[in-house]
């Protein structure tokens, strides 16, 4: 078996409704002072921003859309709620290729996620019923 393994928590994604309430509530019932400004990201059907912590970020996901694939979650979830777990991992091609290696269903091939960088999801049955997104870090963060 290959070396392959995950990296560092990157992020914890989060999927809400509104994501200027979302932000207000990380403001003023968390005192969260580094929100990034939010911005649409239509190939991914989302609005996206990123609350940064001391050794990590939560990432707030609205859907843009009926069709947004974060639609149907807030459909289920009508507040909104934890929707994945990103690890950081040096090569995303490496990454999928080890993951159908063993066994898991990877979804859809390589894009750019809200990085800017290569990103991939695998399946939650995988993974005890979590969604997980393996990305590789921006440069400048090694």
């Amino acid at each position: 078996m290959s070396e392959f393994k995950i990296g560092p928590l990157n992020h914890v994604g989060i999927a809400v409704p509104d994501l200027d309430a979302a932000c207000e509530t990380y403001r003023s019932l968390y005192g969260a002072t580094d929100i990034t400004t939010p911005f649409d990201m239509p190939e991914q059907g989302v609005k996206v921003c990123f609350v940064n912590l001391p050794n990590s970020q939560i990432e707030l996901i609205e859907p843009l859309n009926d069709e947004s694939p974060i639609a149907n979650f807030i459909t289920k979830n009508p507040k909104g709620g934890q929707h994945h777990v990103c690890f950081e991992v040096d090569d995303i091609n490496e990454a999928v290729e080890e993951m159908g290696k063993r066994g898991a269903t990877v979804l859809g091939k390589p894009r750019i996620g809200a990085h800017g960088t290569p990103i991939v999801f695998v399946h939650p049955k995988n993974s005890n019923g979590v969604l997980i997104e393996l990305m590789e870090p921006p440069k400048e963060a090694h």
